[in-house]
């Protein structure tokens, strides 16, 4: 289960401290322009080190194309990609090796496979959504040759939280911050809880929101293929992900029908649009036209640089420790990743549409 997407898919490998990360992407349509500064823009906004608030490995993340663009295009051929891993700290997991970290995927792993990478989790760790993010960003420039744009931001850590929705800010200060919020005033708020809980060794979780404009009518496969189910299923594979919600999502379920509906309107353009959108863009799990909007979730980093109770292999009661380099709080580093995912299942599904009639 390493490949992700239908017709646009990316098929990714690599551990955390192994000697790389990559992946081949398939069926990206010939003749779109690859723009390198723009693809290693994006895994810079991923990469490590980058601020105080994220961890202090030191990684240049740079990406190599190793097919499938010629002359600055796509040439409708496999894209194979490498990243290599140059700044790996493998002896900080040695007291790992033999027991469990709490809400890590060790035990389950190790259950599952009967042995597991203990260097920073292996294929388990988080640096796997390098892949992601490359695939991402050739999806991205697919998508921008539509018209179609894909913006995340950080909307919450801890219970410090915007107020407002995505129409309520300027978007384009959201790379302004460190924490990637498009309100400075909270995002120097965030900003110095992260630092508080960094210093005491723990960490912190939050939301981030995102919105797709410019998605045209009909995208979404149903059954089993709806749309919003493919954009959760694609957030929840990210790791610390917990919960995903589009539209209105929970906070509708106070409401009645009548207050939830969005009425149907003339657009003044010999086309129809919606008075509101609480569905959030998709209707009967196919896009239609309006924006589409969601939140995604993300717990606390399982790892804590504080005293932790818990057993070995053989279940003995023990205490860990732990060393290394750790983000104490994954939303700033998240924001691309989640736009990434975002931008394959609409690509996908726009190139699945295009079979659904003559």
């Amino acid at each position: 289960m390493n490949r992700f997407g239908h017709i646009f898919s990316v098929t990714t490998f690599g551990e955390s401290h192994g000697a790389g990360v990559g992946g081949v992407i398939d069926g990206v349509p010939a003749g779109i322009d690859i723009d390198m500064d723009f693809i290693q823009g994006e895994l810079n906004r991923r990469r490590p080190g980058q601020s105080r608030l994220t961890t202090a490995r030191k990684e240049g993340d740079e990406v190599e194309l190793l097919s499938g663009v010629f002359e600055g295009k796509t040439t409708g051929c496999p894209i194979g990609f490498l990243v290599r891993n140059t700044n790996q700290h493998s002896h900080d997991y040695e007291n790992m090796r033999n027991l469990f970290r709490p809400s890590h995927a060790d035990y389950t792993y190790t259950t599952k496979y009967g042995i597991r990478d203990h260097r920073g989790g292996g294929r388990s760790s988080a640096r796997e959504t390098i892949s992601r993010v490359v695939a991402g960003a050739i999806a991205k420039l697919a998508l921008r040759t539509l018209g179609i744009s894909v913006q995340a931001y950080t909307e919450q850590v801890g219970s410090i939280a915007l107020e407002g929705s995505y129409r309520d800010y300027d978007l384009s200060l959201t790379e302004t911050n460190d924490v990637r919020c498009p309100d400075p005033a909270k995002a120097t708020e965030m900003a110095a809880l992260i630092t508080q809980v960094k210093g005491e060794g723990d960490t912190i979780g939050g939301i981030i929101s995102c919105v797709i404009k410019g998605c045209p009518v009909g995208l979404g496969e149903p059954a089993f293929g709806k749309l919003h189910a493919e954009l959760g299923g694609a957030m929840l594979s990210i790791n610390a992900v917990k919960g995903f919600e589009y539209g209105q999502g929970f906070a509708g379920v106070s409401q009645r029908g009548s207050e939830q509906n969005d009425v149907f309107l003339p657009d003044g353009q010999g086309g129809i649009t919606t008075a509101t959108n609480r569905s959030g863009g998709i209707q009967g799990g196919i896009s239609n036209g309006q924006d589409i909007y969601f939140r995604v979730a993300f717990k606390p980093v399982a790892t804590l640089l504080m005293e932790q109770d818990t057993v070995t292999l053989d279940g003995q009661p023990t205490t860990l420790h732990a060393r290394g380099r750790h983000d104490p709080c994954v939303l700033p580093r998240a924001v691309p990743v989640v736009e990434a995912m975002a931008a394959m299942v609409i690509l996908d599904h726009y190139l699945l549409n295009r079979a659904a009639r003559l």
